[in-house]
Parts: structure tokens; sequence; C-alpha cells
């Protein structure tokens, strides 16, 4: 029986993929093959999540869905035709990644979205797991400008995760879900920290000064529409700016080393291996 990953060009999707080739039998749902990473032991299949006609050779014989759809408007939708392929194929469990402090109450609309799907996974009659990691490390990589890191926390403190860490913690659910059935899991690093801090990692990594250089929303909002992002996902960054100015991703936990035996990286480690990328920037 199969593993199938959807948004296998994605951030998270990627490392799972890597964590899974050569141990499970893995499928990879995608829209261009040659934007996937090439991966030995990963059947690839074209797939639209826009398009449900395209989804039902995708869906056969798989067992356990990994279900990421990209942040937008319409990423409900997208989540129902997965959802609704994976009924129609006996898929019997599916592993979701949501969004931190994904709720109808949510401070982003991002959050109450991810709540729609959330919810339409659970009454699913599909047993389920739902991961709703912090902030991922990995989206300070684009960043850093010379030696200026730019974010969204303010001055508050968030529990960073690395990106690698989520892709364990769903790997090693989509190789085993039983455990996990019915569990919500919110993946963050070992510490929270502020973009002070981060900034001060990376200055020491790559040998050159950094510094934070905080923004008000509108301030984020308005740098992300000049650097040619779409006004929704500009706008909702910058929902998310005044969500963690308010201290609203100030926490960790050990979901992590819960599901995969092992403690979730620090700051400076992530810093550390993608050196060459921030020296770089």
């Amino acid at each position: 029986m199969t593993i199938l990953i959807t948004g296998a060009t994605g951030t998270v999707s990627r490392e799972v993929l890597r964590e899974l080739a050569g141990n499970e039998q893995v499928r990879a749902l995608v829209r261009d093959p040659s934007r996937a990473p090439a991966l030995n032991g990963v059947e690839y299949v074209v797939g639209d999540l826009d398009r449900p006609s395209t989804l039902t050779p995708a869906f056969e014989g798989v067992r356990t869905l990994w279900l990421l759809t990209p942040m937008g408007p319409i990423a409900p939708s997208q989540s129902m035709n997965a959802v609704w392929a994976a009924r129609q194929a006996g898929v019997q469990h599916i592993v979701r990644l949501s969004a931190i402090g994904a709720a109808h109450d949510a401070p982003t609309r991002n959050g109450r979205l991810h709540a729609l799907s959330d919810a339409e996974v659970q009454a699913s009659g599909i047993p389920w797991t739902i991961l709703r990691p912090s902030h991922f490390m990995q989206n300070l990589l684009g960043s850093l400008a010379g030696e200026q890191l730019y974010g969204l926390f303010g001055a508050a403190r968030v529990g960073l995760v690395d990106a690698r860490d989520i892709a364990a913690v769903g790997a090693a659910i989509l190789a085993a879900p039983q455990p996990h059935q019915g569990m919500i899991y919110t993946p963050t690093g070992p510490e929270s920290i502020t973009l002070d801090q981060a900034a001060q990692d990376i200055g020491r990594t790559i040998g050159r000064p950094v510094r934070y250089v905080p923004q008000s929303p509108e301030q984020t909002r308005d740098g992300l529409l000049a650097a040619g992002l779409d006004e929704w996902s500009a706008e909702v960054l910058a929902e998310y700016r005044v969500a963690y100015g308010d201290g609203w991703g100030d926490f960790t936990n050990d979901d992590v080393a819960r599901v995969t035996g092992r403690p979730a990286r620090t700051f400076a480690e992530f810093a550390h291996d993608h050196r060459e990328q921030f020296a770089a920037a």
C-alpha cells in the first residue's frame, strides 16, 4: 500500500519525501514534474488539487495521505477535493499539515481557513492526525538582506521550528499512523526566541554583524507588496505580524521528541546548517 504526498514541491513535503524515500512505498502528486525533487524510490504522478478529475489515478491504492495545501483563499476547496478523492479510494489515514493556532476565531484568515479544512478532515470518517506547527525557521532564509534581518515577530518570542523536524514528525506518523489516530500535534523548536536572538545566531555563524529590523504590520504589508507578493498573501502575513507581535507564538513543547524520539533542532543548529545560504544573502 502506498503513501501519497501532496504539495510535493513545497518546503515541508520535500523533506517528508526525503524521510520516506527508500523506506516506504511513496507516491508524490505534482502539477509540474520538472519542479519535483529527484529522489530514488518515489513515484511521481501528475495531478491537480484544483481539478478533482485528475486525482483518481494518483489516489489509487493509497493507504495513507499527507495532505498539504498552499496558503491562499482557495485552500479549503483544494483540501475538500483531496478528502473526497481519499474517500473514494478507501484511504485509511490522513495526516494533514494545518497551521499554528488554526481555529474558527484565529487572528489570521489563514488560521480560520485551515480550521475549516481541519474540521472537514475530522468529520470525513477517515482516521486522521493533524499537525499545526509553529513558524518555520526556513521562512527566515529569504528575510536577510545584507546585514539586516526582517520578520513577522515584532519584539516578541516565537517557538520557531525547523521544517525538517515537522517532516520527520509527519513521516513517522505516515509510516505507522495507528498510535497517532485522532491526535493534534503542534511541533515547535526547543526554545522560544526573538528575532534579535536569531540575528545574533546568524551573525555568529556567517562571521559578520546581522541586526534585526522590526517593522510595523503596515510596513510588513507594504514591503511584501513592493517585493511582488500578491495582495491577499501580503495582508495575511501582516495579520501574522500583529498576532506574533502580541505573543501568540511564544510557547514550546516536546511534540517532535514525542513522535520521533529525538529533540527538535535549535535555531543555532539551523543557522549552522544553512550558513552558506545566509552568507550569500
